[in-house]
């Protein structure tokens, strides 16, 4: 087989890649040539005090990695992809305690915590007032003179307002989250001026503001999630500082990518107008899980090998990390008629923008699926003729597909 033609010294995990675009062209090299490759990364760029990291590129692949926690760690380095060479490793290792960088059993006994907020019936009975929601959010958009943000007027607001729906956090306070969030992942970008220590001061605010919150509800509890989940530790619920974790990663699992598959799944629809007519007409059920698939708000996360194994046909030692690209596997020809189409209408569409299976498969699938249509069907009401007045302003990341900005006019 021959080697992939990559240009010399290519990483994946470059933020000034995915500045500028998702490196599909390069991921179909490896999935074809090499897809199981290592990827050197001299002087430490990645803040893990190694050489570099195995990536991971074929759907297969990305799901047996997601699905042998036995054999491939969240928590030896975590499941963040890349840092930066100034961050220190206590910082790193501190971030263990969050369910994304857990391995089973303690993921296992916190999951099964958390899950509780997520059964059927808690995200059948937000429905009705999401849907409400999504209608004011486009309302108040649509009623807009001139053109408008879409990220910041439309995509960020049914996500947060899902969130503080789901764990009581006051609609008042929604905007506290966001800007929050926005500066915990937004390190690798000039733009925002983000340091680490910013990120890491908001992380603590996140986790500051969800204790609180416990320590009320365990004083007076109400009918609501945050009580579920903290009220009686000593009956397998979650501790304050716990459940300030948990709302650390609802504030970038539940709203940054939800953001950003809306953000993504408007510009497709507005660059694909057969499918933004398709959809307008029929509203299929189908649209939002190839909206996701077409994002890919997560581009990659990362497992460490507990032990020598072999994936692929290479040898990955013991303590070398892994990069498993969910937008590489959502783009496998082997799994998907023609990847390179928008169409909302795919169905089967076993897409990895979940995750690979496995324990990390993402909690609020669910939720996330509803929300997306619940948005593009009030667009669809009340913006039909919506279209874009400027170019997607892409963030500059190591591991987010993410949209800063996405100019529209509703007029």
């Amino acid at each position: 087989m021959p080697c992939p033609a990559l240009p010399d010294g290519f990483d994946f995990t470059d933020p000034d890649v995915l500045h500028h675009r998702v490196p599909l062209p390069e991921f179909a090299e490896l999935r074809r040539a090499e897809p199981v490759r290592w990827i050197p990364q001299p002087g430490n760029v990645a803040g893990f005090q190694d050489e570099g990291y195995w990536a991971v590129t074929r759907h297969a692949d990305v799901r047996h990695v997601s699905t042998h926690p036995e054999l491939f760690s969240s928590t030896l380095n975590t499941a963040i992809i890349r840092f930066n060479e100034r961050i220190e490793r206590d910082r790193i290792d501190a971030q263990r305690l969050i369910l994304l960088n857990m391995d089973p059993p303690e993921h296992t006994r916190v999951r099964q915590i958390v899950q509780r907020g997520f059964t059927p019936r808690s995200i059948r009975a937000l429905e009705g007032r999401l849907r409400e929601r999504a209608r004011s959010i486009v309302a108040a958009a649509a009623a807009r003179e001139g053109d408008f943000d879409f990220v910041t007027e439309v995509a960020c607001e049914l996500p947060l307002q899902a969130i503080a729906e789901l764990i009581g956090v006051p609609q008042d306070d929604r905007a506290r989250i966001f800007d929050w969030s926005n500066r915990m992942i937004a390190y690798d970008d000039p733009e925002y001026a983000v340091t680490e220590e910013v990120g890491a001061q908001s992380a603590a605010e996140i986790i500051a503001y969800a204790m609180n919150m416990a320590a009320e509800r365990k004083e007076c509890p109400a009918r609501d999630i945050v009580t579920t989940l903290v009220a009686a530790e000593d009956e397998g619920n979650l501790a304050s500082d716990e459940f300030g974790f948990f709302v650390l990663m609802l504030a970038v699992a539940g709203n940054e990518t939800t953001r950003n598959a809306i953000t993504h799944g408007m510009h497709a629809f507005l660059t694909h107008p057969d499918q933004w007519e398709l959809f307008k007409r029929e509203r299929p059920v189908t649209a939002a899980e190839e909206i996701v698939r077409w994002a890919t708000p997560v581009v990659a996360f990362q497992r460490t090998a507990v032990q020598d194994t072999e994936l692929g046909g290479k040898v990955i030692r013991k303590g070398e990390r892994v990069g498993i690209f969910y937008s590489s596997a959502n783009h496998d020809p082997e799994v998907f008629a023609r990847p390179e189409v928008f169409d909302v209408t795919r169905d089967p569409n076993p897409h990895l923008g979940f995750g690979g299976g496995g324990p990390h498969f993402c909690l609020g699938k669910s939720l996330a699926v509803l929300e997306i249509g619940l948005i593009f069907d009030a667009i669809a009401d009340a913006m039909p003729d919506l279209r874009l007045a400027g170019e997607p302003r892409r963030l500059r990341s190591a591991w987010i597909n993410g949209v800063k900005e996405l100019r529209v006019s509703a007029r």
